[in-house]
């Protein structure tokens, strides 16, 4: 009797469990537009990398950025980059797909080689990885300009508040193939007093990647994106006027662990949300 009772109890305490579990994420409309929402890892540089992946994949996020420099995973001496053994490579790959298919999409920001011997390798490498974004800050040259059109990899000039604004990414991309352009880090921007919708318009045809971010005030800090001052909707907006196809990532530089839990969803919503009125 005990265990039939147990058997008719267990589906109905099953039920009342599910509405409080998280709907998954719908990110269809984004896929529409050619818009993916990626998570640079830097966001958790607290953790290691195997635990970034599962924090990606509790907001539903299936691309990643991975930076330099992450320790792999607890335990473990390795750290992300071109240096990784054969062995943690295969390693990461299966994390990825055991976490459902998530795909590592761009990495940096970091250095490249400037010698075709030494920026092959890099290639070589970022191709075995699945990784279709190069985000660095190194000047670019007729070796990079070969390389990614022989790899089909992108490469992003990357933008802190001194470095990297757009003028001088169009002036050393403008006789470089359509793959070397702007990682366009909105927070930034912000930092340098720009405008993010104003700057992209400065910059169509040479966005190649984002680190999307909005902040509080112009000089300030990170916010769940919608509610600072840096009008993600409008950046949404342009880009697919402009006919963007790439990746977005989060990168939120603000707060405790526990404010990124708190905040990270939040993002992910609005980006989803607005991709949803966009996509109509």
């Amino acid at each position: 009797m005990k265990i039939r009772i147990c058997a008719l109890v267990a589906p109905v305490l099953l039920a009342v469990a599910l509405p409080s579990l998280a709907a998954p994420r719908d990110d269809s409309a984004a896929e529409k537009l050619g818009f993916g929402l990626s998570l640079q890892c830097w966001t958790y540089n607290r953790l290691t990398f195997f635990e970034t992946v599962d924090k990606a994949a509790g907001l539903g996020i299936k691309y990643l950025e991975a930076f330099p420099g992450q320790k792999l995973k607890p335990g473990s001496n390795e750290r992300m980059g071109p240096g990784l053994s054969a062995a943690a490579c295969e390693e990461i790959k299966k994390k990825l797909a055991d976490a459902g298919g998530m795909k590592i999409v761009a990495f940096g920001v970091d250095g490249i080689p400037t010698d075709e011997k030494g920026a092959r390798k890099r290639y070589e490498w970022a191709k075995k990885m699945g990784i279709e974004v190069l985000v660095t800050e190194t000047e670019p040259n007729e070796i990079h300009d070969k390389l990614c059109t022989e790899f089909n990899i992108r490469y992003a000039l990357h933008n802190h508040p001194q470095s990297w604004q757009p003028e001088k990414v169009l002036k050393f991309s403008k006789d470089r193939c359509k793959l070397i352009g702007s990682c366009s880090d909105t927070g930034h921007w912000m930092r340098a007093k720009r405008v993010p919708v104003d700057t992209l318009k400065m910059l169509e045809g040479r966005i190649e990647h984002l680190h999307l971010k909005d902040l509080n005030e112009f000089g300030g800090h990170d916010v769940p994106w919608g509610t600072g001052k840096g009008n993600p909707a409008g950046v949404l907006a342009e880009l697919k006027r402009q006919g963007f196809k790439g990746y977005f990532s989060i990168e939120y530089e603000h707060g405790s662990l526990d404010d990124l839990a708190k905040n990270l969803p939040l993002c992910v919503k609005f980006f989803d949300e607005t991709c949803t009125e966009l996509a109509k």
